[in-house]
């Protein structure tokens, strides 16, 4: 029998089983609306003519304001409950995007894109705050098969660009945000708790934080510029180019899916190491690749490396900030500013990614994906700080 990540494990009730699928089913609309847009950022520059350089500075701005979405979720989860935030974030993810994609002039283009990153980063946090939440009352991991939730979204999100590359279609899939704002049924905050003394010991979450760094900037290398990279590279056909997200995606769903057992039966420390030294041949094979069909496979198997990252990094930070000696109000209150704060992780994460990634490879985005290649080889060293409680569970 799988022994429980947490001893303070509740016995899991309806309320809490759809609270779970709550959640999933708002990082799949994360998923489905960011695949749907990055997938498609070769019809964006086409139509608005922008350059390598243009692009990468507009995604700057995305991530930049992605950054501020995180810190106004991080204040606000002081005093409120995770799930409003969650809420607003949608909804707010549901308006900008129509803008975007509809808009009829580049600077209406701009504004939909600087208010979708807002969205996307109070998505990011208040979405995770409400999955840490939701695996503390389980007792067992099961942060990597949320994540996983995130990657079926994408999945279908490149599954939609495969089918029908068209900007309009990017538009239609607010809806699903929509409609999980207005109906999914989150946790609630248990208690309203006193968090003017919150304190947390952030030496050890940087250090998880660097991981997610690498594992952001990967991520975010492979699902921002994979595309463009096909398209630029090599002589792919227009329709296929979406092949360096898809089948990265489909790995990524994999792993996460059989993470939480993988996690569960030899620890975060040795799955992350493992996973570290696939990714960095992975994107070898990418940047070495003679025809686009074996940088498609490079992307693959880099989704088998990196999927577990990011889910392992907030396990490990909520576990850090979090603490059985305090009443459930006060650890979930400060397990969210956390998460909250921990968040900016990503972002930094996806300056290298998608920023760094373009301003190298100007010229030749095979000296650009070099970047991620070389940087990934950190998670080996930084893997140890995953370890705790669950290790001493492993194999029992």
């Amino acid at each position: 029998m799988r022994a429980p990540l947490d001893p303070a494990a509740e016995p899991v009730t309806a309320d809490l089983r759809r609270a779970r699928t709550a959640t999933a089913l708002a990082f799949g609309a994360q998923g489905l609306v960011f695949i749907s847009l990055t997938t498609r950022l070769p019809v964006l520059q086409d139509r608005w003519d922008l350059g390598e350089a243009t692009l990468s500075v507009l995604l700057l701005m995305m991530v930049l304001l992605a950054g501020v979405g995180s810190v106004v979720a991080e204040q606000l989860a002081r005093n409120r409950h995770s799930a409003g935030v969650l809420r607003v974030g949608l909804l707010v993810v549901a308006v900008s995007v129509p803008v975007l994609v509809g808009a009829p002039e580049l600077l209406v283009f701009v504004a939909g894109l600087a208010a979708y990153g807002v969205g996307l980063g109070l998505v990011d946090a208040a979405g995770n705050m409400q999955a840490v939440a939701v695996e503390h009352r389980y007792g067992r991991p099961i942060l990597p098969s949320f994540h996983g939730a995130w990657t079926l979204g994408g999945l279908i999100g490149a599954t939609l660009t495969l089918i029908q590359p068209d900007l309009w279609v990017a538009g239609v899939t607010c809806v699903v945000p929509l409609v999980v704002a207005l109906a999914a049924p989150f946790l609630p905050r248990v208690g309203e708790p006193d968090t003017a003394g919150i304190t947390v010991p952030w030496r050890p979450i940087v250090l998880v934080g660097l991981g997610m760094v690498l594992f952001y900037m990967v991520d975010t290398a492979a699902t921002t510029w994979g595309p463009t990279y096909l398209d630029n590279t090599f002589p792919t056909p227009d329709r296929w180019v979406a092949l360096a997200t898809f089948p990265y995606l489909l790995a990524t769903l994999v792993m996460r899916f059989a993470g939480d057992g993988l996690v569960a039966r030899f620890g975060p420390v040795r799955v992350l190491r493992a996973g570290g030294v696939l990714a960095f041949l992975s994107l070898l094979v990418v940047v070495t690749a003679p025809a686009w069909p074996v940088a498609v496979l490079g992307f693959t198997l880099l989704g088998l490396g990196v999927a577990v990252i990011a889910p392992l990094s907030f396990s490990a930070a909520a576990r850090i900030a979090g603490g059985d000696d305090v009443p459930a109000a006060v650890r979930q209150a400060r397990v969210d500013v956390v998460i909250g704060r921990f968040n900016q992780f990503n972002y930094v994460g996806a300056l290298l990614g998608a920023v760094l990634t373009g301003l190298v490879g100007a010229n030749s985005l095979r000296v650009g994906f070099a970047v991620p290649m070389v940087l990934i080889l950190g998670i080996l060293p930084l893997a140890r700080h995953f370890g705790g409680r669950s290790d001493s569970l492993v194999n029992r």
